[in-house]
């Protein structure tokens, strides 16, 4: 059995997937969990819950087990459950709490979904796996808990009852041990003092009653030596007189009791059964600093306070005077640890001299808020104890914060006068988001999710910094993968043709003529340099010019922190950086860090500093380990999804985008060959043979661009041959990181099985194919698959077998590999997934490889669309065989500076 990683799909539907993950669970030893999930999630979290406490499990498993243990504490706090054989439903945690555990998710598939209604939901439904459960053990709760793990052995409920006294000087506080039963003649549960179940159970045949009634007390025993000896002495069947001492010893293992089945009570005025505690307290960022940016330093006051209130300096003396304990301070108990509060003072105090010394860092400041204790750092290099110190934003940085994180808020921004488009609410909300981020000088990851129009907004912001900057301005820098230049090119002339705009590659200009640019007179005016990240590092030039803006479009590119074009990116000097990228980036914290060390250099310390880190967090296994992480990034990513509802309001139903591909070498030149034999052969051709020779070659050229395999036939498919496979493989890595499903269309059979084979290895699981040799009976069954099995990511089918006809909306996504150069007839294919029932929005990727024969057939589709019905009436390769020889030559010529992909 592979190993296995929960996973989380767009719905909120948790199983147990197949991961290549090395933290991965190897299964092997315990089927139990499997058998379980597979039943379903409410089943799988029910056992490990139940089945699995003490089992050493990975990070994202021991999450889902904690969920679990939660679930199992509830019911056995429930009331009188312990002998009944049916139970009520268990009610849900509160939302801050399901809030909290939806922060502090460690890295797993599908972890960008988790929100406290998913775990709401999750609950109800390990509430209703418990119910099903119960009925087939056919015993009582206790019974079933039992059988499942000596740790449930719910037996009784005995309570530890703390109570102040204050009559009392010498000891003022109480204890007494108390138990329930069912004594009274309404069956109402009475506490009485645990002495007098030695009376109720006294006999020989009440023996194991008591025993099971004692049991908590004595697991609880077992960790609190204190506890033992009240036992052995028979003390814990009396009420007793308590020092200070004896109530903080008491106070600091109410958690130990609790694990072992025993009901904590304290005084009712401590909140969450705590006494209050001094705090030291830090405020950061008051006033707005001198400079801005991720070196900007900020100013840092810390005091003593006491439940919000601060302390003179007599109180704090007072405080440190008193033994280990409980003290009576400000008509309330305070708890009192001297080590622990004199070494928050002491750090807080060299923090704020170094601090007024110096400044501290925007870096230093956002890992001290978020608790985030990266080694190296000298402003937490002892973790701040969060129940001893309290870390606060001052006013200037918790309303900056406040605009980041909720940049929908106060903060409002007009759209570029300039801008040839509307952007939709959300969208308008990014720019808002991107321009805050860019005035301070801080990096922003814009990670919304594919077809949300991450391009639209970027240009907006260029526009509207071009349009309020006065005087001279630095341009800005675009760098993006080769293949999506033209995108970008297509896209600044569409939305901002006020742009000056140049593209900086081999493709527009030679390559020796570009590495001895002259910059001072070219970029004069130019508001946007755009390149690719391989040329980047051939142009000197590029790297030591200061920009006002570096962005990266597919920034996952320097996930690599060590590769060479990740090393010529860091190197760039900008007022501001954004990165851009649909790929989740909440499930893989090395890439985490690499895309960070480009926006906001430092903050997550060095790699060595955070791989220590990361490894920490796995190996600690508290609920909230993730959360500070979290914490600290979350101001700099903008991350929407097509999931949320809200957006989805906004979104036209189907968006279609080009997907535009560059040629291989090998493509390159078959393609040239293909176009010289075309045109020695035409000399002499005529009529209807003339026409089967522009058919031929037609056809030939499409198969060259899909892959050079397809013409050849030499079955070998290899992704560096052709540039599609490449385009394709980067869709549909965002696609799987998203659970997603797609379909893929094209018009060759012979091209099913190589692109299913591909998107498999894509994928790590295999799709279905569906092609003009499909057995009409299996159809349905495919159709069904697909719809129903989430483990099916993705669908091939050629045009001809599975354009019309079929239901597929499971699919957000349309792939058409190859065209057929008929807008109805590629609509007819989409509509398998947009189509009635369909509850998502669809995005429709068509592939062109430019500078070839297809770039220029889509360029006259475009341009007369209005006129398409009349132009392919007959198909495009009809209306083509008519056109004279020049004009045809023309169209089909290789523009090869264009096609050429960077090697």
């Amino acid at each position: 059995m592979s190993a296995l990683a929960p996973a989380l799909s767009p719905h909120g539907v948790l199983s147990l997937k197949p991961s290549n993950d090395a933290t991965a669970w190897d299964p092997a030893r315990s089927t139990r969990v499997v058998r379980a999930f597979e039943r379903g999630a409410g089943h799988g979290l029910l056992c490990l819950g139940v089945d699995e406490v003490g089992t050493n499990l990975p990070a994202a498993l021991a999450y889902w087990r904690e969920f679990g243990v939660r679930y199992v504490t509830a019911l056995c706090a429930l009331p009188d459950v312990s002998e009944a054989s049916t139970k009520p439903a268990v009610p849900s945690p509160n939302k801050e709490y399901l809030e909290r555990l939806a922060a502090a998710a460690p890295p797993m598939t599908g972890a960008e979904y988790l929100t406290a209604s998913i775990l709401a939901d999750l609950w109800r439904s390990l509430d209703a796996a418990c119910d099903a459960e119960l009925a087939e053990s056919k015993g009582n709760v206790q019974e079933f808990l039992k059988s499942r793990h000596a740790a449930w052995n719910l037996v009784g409920r005995v309570h530890f009852n703390l109570a102040e006294n204050r009559k009392d000087e010498a000891a003022p506080f109480a204890f007494l041990a108390t138990y329930t039963t069912r004594l009274s003649a309404q069956a109402k549960a009475q506490h009485l003092p645990l002495g007098k179940a030695l009376q109720e159970y006294a006999g020989a045949k009440n023996r194991e009653r008591l025993l099971s009634l004692l049991m908590p007390v004595q697991r609880a025993a077992e960790q609190c030596a204190w506890l033992k000896t009240m036992v052995d002495s028979g003390e814990i069947f009396h009420p007793l007189r308590w020092s200070p001492q004896h109530a903080l010893r008491f106070l600091k293992d109410a958690s130990a009791l609790e694990s072992a089945g025993v009901v904590v009570r304290m005084p009712a005025n401590w909140r969450m059964n705590q006494p209050a505690r001094p705090q030291v307290k830090a405020t950061i960022g008051g006033n707005a600093p001198a400079q801005l940016g991720v070196n900007a330093l900020l100013d840092f006051h810390m005091e003593v306070t006491l439940d919000g209130e601060t302390l003179s300096a007599a109180e704090i003396k007072h405080l440190l005077a008193q033994s280990e304990g409980l003290a009576f301070i400000r008509g309330r108990w305070v708890e009192i640890d001297r080590e622990r509060l004199n070494r928050m003072l002491e750090q807080f105090k060299a923090i704020e001299r170094r601090a007024a010394d110096d400044g501290l860092s925007f870096g230093e400041a956002m890992r001290l808020l978020a608790g985030a204790h990266i080694a190296g750092d000298p402003a937490t290099s002892v973790p701040i104890e969060a129940d001893w110190s309290q870390v606060a934003a001052g006013s200037w940085l918790a309303q900056t914060l406040a605009e980041l994180r909720q940049p929908d808020g106060s903060l409002r921004v007009n759209p570029a006068r300039s801008l040839q488009g509307t952007l939709r609410p959300y969208q308008q909300t990014g720019v808002q988001w991107l321009h805050l981020l860019a005035r301070l000088g801080l990096g922003a990851c814009l990670a919304d999710d594919m077809g949300l129009g991450k391009t639209i907004q970027v240009l907006s912001l260029l526009l509207l910094q071009k349009e309020r900057t006065v005087g001279e301005r630095k341009p800005s820098l675009l760098v993006a993968p080769a293949s999506l230049l033209a995108n970008w090119a297509a896209e600044i002339s569409r939305f901002g043709p006020t742009l000056k705009a140049l593209v900086a590659h081999p493709s527009t200009m030679p390559a020796e003529e570009l590495k001895h640019f002259d910059r001072t007179t070219a970029l004069g005016g130019t508001d946007l340099i755009i390149t690719s990240y391989g040329f980047l590092n051939r142009v000197p030039w590029l790297l030591a010019t200061p920009w006002q803006l570096v962005i990266l479009d597919e920034a996952q590119a320097i996930k690599n922190p060590g590769s060479k074009q990740t090393r010529a990116v860091k190197q760039l000097r900008a007022d501001a950086r954004i990165a851009l990228t649909g790929t989740p980036i909440e499930n893989r914290l090395g890439d985490l860090w690499s895309i960070f060390d480009f926006l906001n250099p430092g903050l997550l310390g060095s790699v060595k500093q955070f791989s220590s880190y990361v490894k920490q967090l796995g190996e600690g296994g508290a609920s909230n380990s993730y959360g500070p992480l979290r914490e600290l990034v979350r101001p700099y990513v903008l991350r929407r999804m097509k999931t949320d509802r809200s957006i989805i309001a906004d979104l036209p139903d189907k968006t279609e985008v080009k997907a535009f591909c560059s040629l291989s070498r090998r493509q390159a030149a078959l393609y040239q060959q293909a176009v010289g034999d075309f045109a020695s052969q035409l000399q002499d051709a005529d009529g209807i043979e003339r026409r089967g020779l522009v058919l031929a070659l037609l056809m030939r050229l499409k198969q060259i661009c899909n892959h050079p395999s397809q013409w050849l036939g030499d079955n070998a498919w290899e992704e560096e041959d052709s540039g599609k496979f490449a385009r394709l493989r980067d869709i549909t890595e965002e696609i799987a990181s998203r659970q997603e499903k797609a379909l893929i269309f094209t018009q060759f059979r012979e091209t099913t099985a190589p692109l299913a084979a591909f998107l498999g290895s894509v994928f790590g699981r295999d799709g279905l194919v569906l092609h003009g040799e499909t057995a009409v009976g299996k159809r349905k069954d495919l159709v069904r698959r697909f719809q129903e099995d989430e483990d099916v990511p993705f669908f091939v089918l050629s045009v001809k077998a599975g354009g019309a006809g079929l239901n597929l909306t499971a699919a957000s996504h349309v792939i058409h590999f190859d065209r057929w150069w008929n807008p109805a007839v590629e609509n007819q294919a989409t509509d398998r997934a947009f189509r009635i029932g369909q509850t998502k929005n669809v995005l429709v990727h068509k592939f062109v490889c430019r500078g070839t024969v297809e770039d220029k057939i889509d360029g006259m589709i475009e341009a007369k669309r209005q006129l398409a019905g009349d132009f392919l009436g007959g198909g495009a390769e009809a209306a083509l065989t008519e056109m004279k020889d020049d004009e045809l030559l023309k169209l089909v010529k290789l523009d090869l500076a264009t096609a050429m992909r960077e090697e």
